[in-house]
């Protein structure tokens, strides 16, 4: 079984699907990289450095935005990521996603 999903060449997480160990070297095809920290199961690693205020991309799609610098190899979640999807207080918040079709409302889905 593969230790992290990475789905996008723009991705800068992989998603654990099982649960890292610091120290663990991950082989994700492009690159490899070590476990900084324990990291549970449906959390994110780091790609790569990822700074303050830059988009987190999952699934070829941001997420949010780190809150602090993320070194490669480190546990990304809400700790260090303000999730930018389903907030009503943030500017452009009914622009869809990118997986949505343009002219979907909320009713439609």
């Amino acid at each position: 079984m593969r230790a992290a999903l990475v789905i996008s060449e723009r991705d800068n997480v992989a998603t654990a699907l099982q649960p890292l160990d610091g120290g663990r070297v991950l082989d994700l095809g492009a690159a490899a990289i070590t476990v900084l920290e324990a990291i549970p199961v449906g959390h994110k690693i780091a790609l790569r450095a990822i700074t303050a205020g830059e988009p987190v991309i999952k699934y070829g799609s941001p997420i949010g935005l780190a809150t602090a610098d993320i070194a490669a190899g480190a546990h990304v979640h809400t700790h260090n990521v303000s999730s930018s999807r389903g907030r009503g207080d943030l500017e452009g918040a009914a622009v869809p996603r990118l997986a949505e079709p343009p002219d979907a409302v909320a009713g439609d889905r």
